[in-house]
């Protein structure tokens, strides 16, 4: 679709002005995790060589102001292993449950944690982790990347739910019960492609528990990496709005890590959301991870699913820091090309603040 064909186009542009960004999914915090950086220092350094895609340097000159921060627990602690996007994760036992034991994943989930709150204790004009919408705008206020921190994946809760709990009083606000990949708590989708996001069976038992115990602690439902039969399990059982943190329009790309027409309306009839993803392999017809990849395949998600479930239930998801990104976009500091791009596309100044930060602030009291 060209700009001139977009629903969405506004007659007048908006201001070039840098609008400040929240973000619906990164794994900073994992990249962190991974090399052992427990106090950070990576992601405070202003080195533009910086190997990650979030620092407080590029996140400011980008204008990115918060965002959901994941906790993604790898298979092993094989470094070849610990990439969130690795394909062989996707399905590893023939018992359908992860290979990862509980207490393994809780620790690393802990350790995880760790370098958010020492962070945030030692450096909260950079880095502060928000509980709510009143702390988004504190902090963003006061210069610090508003963190909400959320787990990608639940392996770190054991059966009998009893680490929900500590993980609510750490400052977890958004859990997606499984990554792609089997737990104890239903399947993921695979990383095949093309393919259809209904392959397995729903929510087990324990799945089940697991959503209405996060409904209980006021935890956000992510149903990103998701199977659609456990879409359809958490849709009659919780009551809240739920959240596709970095998922895509499966009309557009048929990865099953994106959401089917039907998904889309299920989430725009509760209240929810749907972060779009840059991910290169859930915006391009081939489903390739090519970083020579342009960014109209992202207006693109945006347009469609603009019109598909309306302005105000959809984001930004990127995934910095998790996945092959295009080129021209492989980083926070890069946000403004982004955003120059959706204006030039006919985005009006009041729908990109609604896309960029208004949307999820929403979704987040």
């Amino acid at each position: 679709m060209s700009p001139s064909d977009s629903p969405h186009r506004e007659k007048e542009r908006p201001s070039a002005d840098i609008q400040k960004v929240f973000d619906g999914h990164n794994d900073m915090l994992y990249q962190l995790w991974e090399r052992g950086d427990q106090k950070g220092q990576l992601f405070l350094d202003t080195d533009h060589s910086n190997p990650l895609s979030i620092t407080y340097h590029k996140a400011r000159n980008g204008g990115l102001a918060g965002g959901l921060f994941a906790i993604f627990v790898p298979e092993n602690n094989a470094p070849e292993n610990n990439r969130p996007e690795n394909n062989r994760l996707a399905n590893n036992t023939s018992e359908g449950t992860s290979k990862l034991s509980q207490p393994e994943a809780f620790q690393y989930t802990l350790d995880m944690l760790a370098i958010a709150h020492y962070l945030n204790d030692t450096h909260q004009h950079t880095f502060r982790i928000c509980r709510n919408k009143s702390d988004i705008n504190e902090a963003e206020k006061e210069g610090a990347i508003a963190a909400v921190l959320h787990i990608e994946g639940a392996e770190a809760i054991g059966a009998d739910l009893k680490e929900l709990e500590l993980l609510a009083l750490r400052g977890v606000r958004s859990i997606g019960p499984l990554w792609s990949r089997p737990n104890i708590f239903g399947q993921g989708v695979p990383f095949s492609y093309p393919g259809s996001p209904d392959q397995g069976s729903g929510l087990t038992a324990k799945g089940k528990a697991l959503v209405r115990g996060c409904d209980a602690s006021g935890i956000v439902l992510d149903v990103s990496h998701l199977n659609e039969a456990g879409f359809w399990d958490i849709t009659k059982i919780s009551d809240q709005p739920i959240i596709a943190s970095h998922s895509n329009a499966h009309s557009l790309c048929p990865s099953p890590r994106n959401l089917t027409d039907r998904q889309l309306d299920a989430i725009a009839e509760r209240g929810g959301l749907v972060g779009v993803c840059f991910a290169t392999a859930y915006l391009r017809e081939d489903g390739a991870r090519d970083r020579n990849t342009s960014i109209d395949l992202i207006l693109r998600q945006f347009d469609y699913l603009i019109s598909r479930i309306g302005e105000d239930k959809v984001a930004f998801g990127s995934d910095f820091d998790g996945a092959v990104l295009p080129a021209s976009l492989p980083d926070a500091a890069a946000l403004p090309a982004l955003l120059a791009a959706m204006q030039a596309y006919g985005f009006g100044a009041p729908l990109i603040a609604k896309l960029s930060w208004d949307n999820w602030l929403d979704k987040l009291v």
